[in-house]
């Protein structure tokens, strides 16, 4: 089986001292960082690739009064640093950045493309066939993604340890959907916290 990592929405405005910060998210770029050199070092995985979080005019999924479910805060506008990989992410290690949502919510890296090309066109064109997911958040972003992997026919692994998520119950119920779809999970995931900034 050819793997690849799939980091999705490590970003400046999902992390600490952003706009719709997750705890932990800082950690987790360096965290996925460290295991990315590694997985690439030891040929555990074949491509390491990003999702990104792209926005424009999303729509309703901005609110002045966000329900932090399917409302949300300002965040990873184009033209703003929100809008970037985290600093301590290496972007070295990235063959592809996956942008989404310029006009959608777009929770999935699989609504995403890198000049052009979906993910699943990319991932197979590369000969892959299985992927970890990781990133921010585990209750949105990774959930979703994780989902449309298996979707669409990839063997799929969510490495808990390396994800960070909104709050307990919506990451409980996040892990619970991504079981019965036959997600595999691995590892524990970090202390829950609240969106803060």
């Amino acid at each position: 089986m050819t793997k690849a990592l799939v980091v999705v929405d490590v970003q400046v405005d999902f992390c600490e001292g952003g706009s719709l910060a997750v705890a932990g998210g800082a950690a987790v770029a360096r965290a996925v960082t460290q295991h990315a050199g590694q997985g690439l070092e030891r040929g555990e995985y074949a491509h390491v690739v990003a999702t990104r979080d792209h926005h424009v005019d999303p729509g309703g999924h901005f609110s002045d009064a966000p329900d932090f479910v399917e409302t949300w805060p300002r965040h990873c506008v184009v033209g703003t640093g929100g809008v970037e990989l985290h600093p301590d992410l290496d972007r070295g290690l990235l063959r592809a950045v996956f942008d989404k949502g310029e006009h959608a919510a777009a929770y999935s890296g699989f609504e995403g493309a890198a000049d052009g090309v979906g993910l699943a066109d990319w991932l197979r064109r590369h000969g892959v066939d299985e992927v970890d997911v990781v990133g921010v958040a585990t209750d949105h972003c990774v959930r979703a993604t994780a989902l449309d992997a298996v979707a669409e026919g990839f063997a799929t692994t969510v490495l808990l340890p390396l994800t960070a998520g909104v709050a307990e119950a919506t990451t409980e119920a996040a892990l619970d959907q991504l079981r019965a779809a036959g997600v595999g999970l691995e590892g524990v995931p970090q202390d829950w916290t609240t969106p803060a900034g």
